[in-house]
């Protein structure tokens, strides 16, 4: 098991009922071959750059410990999912 970090920007006019539905299905994919750690709410921030007219966003920052081989389910899970606006998983060194 490796040590990982995903950054989640979600569109910022969703509720928070949608947004935890959304990162719901990012944790079942994560506990299927895994464990969720810290999980951090960074809140409203504005982009770096403008995405599909969209210029703020919702992150959530994502701490998890999980099997090299389900990183493309999380990532697939995230990249279906239309109310997130980007994601990014990074292995965290040991």
């Amino acid at each position: 098991m490796k040590q990982y970090e995903m950054t989640v920007i979600f569109k910022p006019n969703l509720e928070e009922e949608t947004r935890n539905a959304g990162l719901e299905r990012i944790y079942d994919a994560i506990k299927a071959n895994g464990t969720v750690g810290e999980v951090e709410e960074w809140g409203q921030r504005k982009l770096a750059y403008e995405i599909n007219y969209i210029r703020e966003g919702h992150y959530v920052l994502i701490n998890f410990e999980a099997d090299p081989t389900s990183i493309t389910e999380i990532e697939r899970r995230a990249k279906i999912q239309d109310q997130i606006i980007r994601y990014m998983v990074v292995s965290k060194e040991s």
